[in-house]
């Protein structure tokens, strides 16, 4: 098989590269290594930035957001029963989109399938061979792939393949710098049938710890409250974990909170991790590849989907305008991007959770920041344009 670009990964970076390739006309092929239906049973957050939803437009993504979709024009954060509302639309003229990662993955899979785009599923054994070399040939990707060995020559290769995926792997050690931090806690959640108790997410910091109340639909809410990795969830029955979300948000909320069976139960990590630089030679990662951010803040999928617009950009130079040497401008220019959001991801995180050596001193600059933030109009304007989605 030949093709201009190899994307590896076929979650949503890896699809939504996939079609706006095709709509410039750049022939590209995506590699999956689980099937669709895995793919769309991941349970993931979904709040989009008015960034990643202009990319949809652009690819010519028929979405379903306008029947599941919740446009949230601001949040609540609050330190015990301390609240404060930023108003995204006041502060930036713009909000967020509450839409389901998994209804993303699964309208750019039907524009894909729609315009008859290749997706290969259920791909293994991945090797990038000789992406480091700048040749006129380009490279090849060598798969596994219904039960034969295959190769995929190309020009370039976007691996959009997660942290544990072949393609940071594939640049040598020596030649890229990683940054981590690893939190001392994860986010303990649930998904349970039951209407949101509030219509914008609430980010909570008390005295026993974070927690967060969002939501699916009208009728499927998802929250989250802040735990010791060492906790497995399932030791965690229903009673007990309605019971401490009540604890940590604030007392109105907790007294209309509508309580049921979970459906689903997990734990997440929180980690903070970059690669520098983002490119080897024909090589480009692209989302968590390259970068992981906390989810306070909602910055993974949309820090992801800004690598898409700049790597698409710099495809569009090098096939359209015959300008090759745009594409050596890719891993600068993603990773200034990159650096803000992890501050911001940061900070929310330090702002919220309770870290094991948090002592009474800490807790008070905490409740001290976020009642800043409810006096300070330009504090609330910080946050609000780190919210909604710093420009590309």
């Amino acid at each position: 098989m030949k093709t201009q670009v190899c994307i590896i990964g076929g979650g949503p970076s890896g699809l939504l590269l996939g079609q706006l390739c095709h709509k410039a006309g750049i022939d590209a092929v995506v590699l999956e290594r689980r099937t669709r239906d895995h793919v769309l049973g991941r349970i993931r957050a979904g709040v989009l930035e008015q960034g990643f939803l202009r990319l949809l437009d652009e690819a010519g993504v028929e979405t379903r957001m306008d029947r599941l979709g919740y446009p949230h024009d601001g949040t609540l954060i609050s330190f015990e029963n301390f609240e404060t509302r930023i108003d995204f639309r006041q502060h930036t003229g713009s909000s967020v989109m509450v839409y389901g990662q998994t209804e993303v993955t699964r309208d750019l899979y039907e524009a894909r399938e729609k315009v008859g785009a290749p997706t290969l599923h259920e791909v293994a054994d991945v090797e990038i061979v000789n992406a480091g070399l700048d040749e006129a040939g380009g490279c090849t990707v060598s798969v596994t792939h219904e039960g034969q060995r295959k190769e995929i020559r190309c020009d370039y290769v976007a691996g959009c393949d997660g942290f544990h995926g072949p393609s940071r792997q594939a640049i040598p050690a020596d030649k890229r710098h990683e940054f981590e931090k690893l939190y001392p806690f994860g986010w303990l959640g649930i998904l349970s049938e039951t209407p949101p108790v509030h219509h914008e997410l609430i980010y909570a910091n008390s005295t026993r710890g974070f927690a967060l109340c969002s939501m699916r639909n009208e009728t499927l809410s998802r929250y989250y409250v802040q735990a010791p990795m060492a906790d497995d969830p399932q030791d965690w029955s229903d009673a007990a974990f309605w019971a401490e979300l009540k604890r940590r948000i604030p007392e109105r909320f907790a007294e209309t909170l509508v309580t049921g069976p979970s459906i689903e139960k997990s734990m997440a990590p929180l980690r903070s991790f970059v690669c520098e630089p983002m490119q080897y030679g024909r090589l480009f990662l692209v989302g968590d590849a390259a970068h992981i951010v906390p989810p306070t803040g909602a910055k993974g999928l949309n820090t992801a989907a800004s690598d898409v617009h700049y790597l698409y950009e710099a495809l569009k130079a090098c096939y359209l305008d015959r300008d090759p040497a745009a594409m050596a401008t890719y891993s600068e220019t993603a990773l200034r991007r990159v650096w803000k959001t992890q501050r911001f991801s940061w900070w929310m995180t330090k702002l919220l959770h309770r870290f094991p050596d948090t002592d009474d001193y800490e807790l008070r600059i905490q409740r001290a920041e976020i009642e800043h933030l409810a006096s300070i109009d330009s504090a609330q304007a910080m946050l609000a344009t780190n919210y909604v989605g710093l420009p590309y």
